[in-house]
């Protein structure tokens, strides 16, 4: 392994602009819209490929204009590299890098960052789709220089029945509450080219690339409103073995490159699952409170009509419910969007 992988700070280096050949990692503002270069990482996505590359050809794009949608196919043993090559004959934008072998995710990401010839790129996963808008979303945040990073929220798409299925809404519900406070992206995101590759000793490639952007002084970004969506474990063993792998993961790349991401920190972490608890329980109470108001106005009811028999024709008035005013959070929805309506 070459010297410029031992540390996060040697690569900074090499990769930072010193030197000639400056990155500057700014987007281009003589044109009207931001470009970027999509890159899909996939292995044996038969199953997902095809929606996955319409929901790209879909996307409602206003200030945002993808040039290229880059697919690397990873040790293919189905039909994803068939599926791909029919989608390359409908758009001219989609282009096929074949692996021969699996070589890991953070190999593949490379390859995309060779070939992608845009400063701006978005990274997704080939088992996930995109939300209609979430690309538009997720790029017109690098008008603002100082955004290196962005990432959208990540939305389950397992039945809520089961257990499993439960507990991957309930992680995912608690990382949302945690990448409100610090950003945590995964999944899908998009970031400046501010450099050429990632070690490939690193698993955790987001968190990777958002260790990158941070060292070189820029913020990582969370777009909630830019949504992906997944599907998570549906057994105990898949679930174990997801959380076994990424914890592993960030756990190296805080011994080896000094960064660690925002479920690293236990405190916060509790804390926000201590909210999520105190919900539950103030939901149990306010459950129990509904159902004896509820109970007590029934029997008031059955008391007038059966004993008193009034029928209640002249309403006795609940004089606290005659002033309607629109809560603040709905009135800002519907001005952001006649005004995105009249921007169209």
């Amino acid at each position: 392994m070459s010297a410029a992988y031992t540390s996060l700070r040697g690569l900074m280096g090499r990769d930072s602009g010193e030197g000639k050949g400056v990155k500057t990692g700014t987007v281009d503002h003589s044109d009207e819209k931001i470009k970027c270069s999509v890159g899909i990482t996939a292995y044996n996505e038969a199953a997902n490929i095809g929606q996955l590359l319409q929901a790209m050809l879909d996307q409602r794009l206003y200030g945002v204009e993808m040039s290229e949608i880059i697919v690397v196919a990873s040790g293919c043993e189905d039909r994803t590299v068939d599926i791909v090559q029919e989608y390359m004959a409908k758009d001219l934008r989609i282009r096929l890098i074949v692996q021969e072998c699996r070589e890991g995710k953070t190999s593949a990401v490379n390859l995309f960052l060779q070939h992608a010839k845009e400063d701006i790129c978005v990274l997704e996963s080939g088992d996930t789709l995109p939300g209609e808008d979430s690309i538009e979303k997720m790029v017109r945040m690098f008008e603002d220089p100082q955004v290196g990073m962005t990432g959208a929220q990540k939305v389950p798409v397992n039945a809520t029945q089961q257990i499993i299925g439960y507990l991957s809404h309930l992680r995912l519900k608690l990382e949302h509450q945690l990448c409100l406070e610090i950003p945590r992206t995964g999944e899908l995101i998009a970031f400046r080219k501010v450099f050429d590759h990632i070690p490939p000793d690193v698993a955790m490639d987001e968190a990777f690339v958002e260790a990158l952007i941070i060292k070189r002084g820029m913020q990582v970004r969370y777009a909630p409103e830019a949504v992906v969506f997944n599907m998570g474990p549906e057994t105990l063993s898949d679930f174990v073995r997801q959380r076994r792998r990424n914890f592993a993961g960030h756990l190296y790349l805080k011994d080896k490159y000094g960064y660690k991401v925002s479920s690293l920190e236990n405190s916060r972490v509790l804390r926000i699952t201590l909210e999520e608890v105190w919900s539950a329980l103030r939901l149990i109470y306010m459950l129990a409170a509904l159902a004896g108001i509820e109970a007590l106005s029934r029997l008031l009811g059955a008391y007038d009509y059966y004993l008193k028999g009034k029928k209640h024709v002249v309403w006795d008035m609940a004089w606290t419910t005659k002033k309607v005013e629109r809560p603040k959070e709905s009135a800002s929805i519907t001005s952001s969007s006649r005004e995105r309506g009249g921007s169209l």
